[in-house]
């Protein structure tokens, strides 16, 4: 279980609406937190947000990244009656939308609403098909579109309305972890390098980047921006422990077994077999999986910015991604975490990631 002040740091970022294009209030949150520890902060002007520790001016950089946008909805349309008509902002799906509470983030505050769902009762025989956004509305107990409009107007973000739940000391239940949670572990692994500083050779940066679930453009500006030799990147992957899911086509990932490490695409193999040789030098728990064609994270963004920058993708196990009630296991977090200190530790001032170096 985390100490009282690191669970209310996690609950608070996991609590605070950040959807993608609309960070700023969870991204306000980190800078908070992470300066306490950082020789000095940097933001750019989409949101994205870089905590530094400057150790040696002429040793190399290593890039501690994750993402702090989370998938939501937008107001698309309303109509007479003042039923509000969304789309999606990110991989939002819209079978799992029906009959949930949403809150409408509108410039004169949050408005509450929920998500029709009509009685079985009034269905048509077909109406059990699986809804597009096209089909669902938000009410929020108005009854005309002007009555509506003096609410929220056309284009607020919508993010679920989920409370944060604690199936045991470990297990974890809240929208948005997906990756709210790699916010939370990078900044941990700051402040335990920043303890260490005296001992470290190499600077450390690290970055909550914006704009991840539409196409990683925060860490591609960030990357370019600061260029730094090698970057851990941490965000959530499949646990594939659940039934219904074939491991054959999406391999084996186990909540609770700890953190993963992608081999294969935008994941630099040396750097990869550095976190491996990190991992069972310090005991800490890994788990594995391959990456086809592109793993489908900030990592996509980061390697091949200006030069390339040796990358690896390091996740925490997730179930239900992209749905308001994620579940994740702290000991994995934990793992994560640990692995990215450890790693830190492990390098000389001018380390090199180069294939062909001795």
């Amino acid at each position: 279980m985390l100490q009282p002040e690191k669970l209310e740091f996690l609950e608070e970022l996991l609590s605070t609406p950040s959807p993608t294009g609309y960070e700023v209030a969870g991204q306000q949150v980190w800078i908070d937190h992470i300066s306490k520890f950082a020789d000095r902060i940097e933001t750019d002007a989409y949101g994205s947000a870089a905590a530094f520790l400057d150790v040696d001016k002429d040793a190399i950089t290593v890039m501690l990244e994750a993402h702090c946008d989370e998938i939501g909805m937008v107001v698309q349309h309303i109509d007479d009656n003042g039923f509000i008509y969304i789309s999606r902002i990110g991989g939002s799906d819209p079978a799992i939308s029906r009959a949930k509470k949403v809150s409408i983030h509108s410039a004169k505050g949050v408005v509450r609403g929920l998500i029709g769902n009509t009685a079985i009762h009034l269905q048509d025989r077909d109406s059990n098909k699986s809804p597009g956004w096209k089909d669902l509305f938000v009410d929020i107990g108005v009854s005309s579109r002007d009555e509506a409009l003096e609410m929220v107007r056309i284009g607020d973000p919508i993010t679920y309305s989920e409370d944060i739940e604690f199936l045991s000391d470990d297990l974890i239940v809240a929208r948005a972890i997906d990756n709210r949670i790699g916010g939370f572990i990078i900044a941990e692994a700051f402040e335990k390098l920043a303890a260490m500083k005296s001992e470290l050779k190499v600077n450390v940066v690290a970055v909550n980047a914006v704009q991840e679930e539409i196409g990683g453009f925060g860490a591609r500006m960030m990357s370019y921006r600061i260029h730094p030799d090698a970057a851990l990147v941490t965000d959530v992957t499949h646990a594939t422990d659940s039934p219904g899911i074939n491991q054959k086509e999406h391999g084996q990932v186990k909540l609770g077994e700890g953190a993963v490490i992608t081999h294969g695409t935008a994941n630099q193999r040396r750097v990869v077999d550095k976190l491996v040789e990190v991992a069972e030098k310090q005991e800490i728990a890994i788990q594995h999986e391959a990456s086809s064609i592109r793993t489908g994270t900030d990592t996509d963004s980061i390697f091949h910015s200006k030069t390339g920058i040796p990358s690896a993708l390091i996740s925490t196990p997730l179930r239900y991604m992209h749905s308001p009630t994620e579940m994740a296991n702290l000991q994995d977090t934990a793992a994560v975490s640990k692995l990215m200190v450890e790693f830190v530790r492990s390098l000389d001032s001018r380390e090199s990631f180069d294939l062909f170096s001795k």
